[in-house]
C-alpha cells in the first residue's frame, strides 16, 4: 500500500504501546494528508519534542515488559513542562470521572476513550485542536 503524500506540514505524533492502535490511527491521519510519526513509549515521544510536533495523540496507561514505563500522566507533565504550547490529546480506555477530570484540570486539549468510535472520535478531536 502506497502512502499518501502529505498534504499539510502538520505532524502528529502518535504514543501509544498497541501496534493495532497506533497503526489504524496513524493510517487514518495519514489518509487526511497529515504527517505522522508513532513512538510506543512516552520516553520516545519526549526524546523527540524538539521536532516541535503540532499535536501529540498520547496513551495514558502503557506495559513494557521488564520495566516501567512513564504513563500518559506524567508524560504529559513532561511534555508541558518542556513544551507547554503543544496540544495534547490522552487516549485511553479509562472512563473513570476522576482521571478525566484530573486531564481537565491539567489542561489536556481532549480525551478519546479507546471504544468502536476511536478513529472518528479521534479525528475530530484532532480538527478541533489544530482548528484552535
Amino acid at each position: 500500500m502506497e502512502k499518501v503524500s502529505p498534504q499539510t506540514d502538520i505532524l502528529i505524533y502518535v504514543v501509544d504501546d498497541d501496534p493495532v492502535v497506533t497503526s489504524l490511527v496513524s493510517s487514518r491521519l495519514e489518509a487526511n494528508g497529515y504527517i505522522v510519526r508513532t513512538y510506543a513509549y512516552a520516553e520516545e515521544c519526549i526524546a523527540a519534542l524538539g521536532d516541535m510536533p503540532d499535536v501529540i495523540i498520547l496513551d495514558y496507561y502503557f506495559l513494557k515488559e521488564g520495566e516501567i514505563p512513564m504513563n500518559g500522566m506524567e508524560a504529559f507533565d513532561e511534555i508541558t513542562r518542556q513544551f507547554p504550547e503543544i496540544p495534547v490529546i490522552m487516549l485511553s480506555a479509562q472512563e473513570k470521572g476522576e482521571v478525566v477530570l484530573e486531564f481537565a484540570r491539567k489542561g489536556i486539549a481532549d480525551y478519546v476513550i479507546k471504544d468502536t468510535d476511536l478513529i472518528d472520535n479521534l479525528q475530530m478531536a484532532v480538527k478541533e485542536v489544530l482548528e484552535r
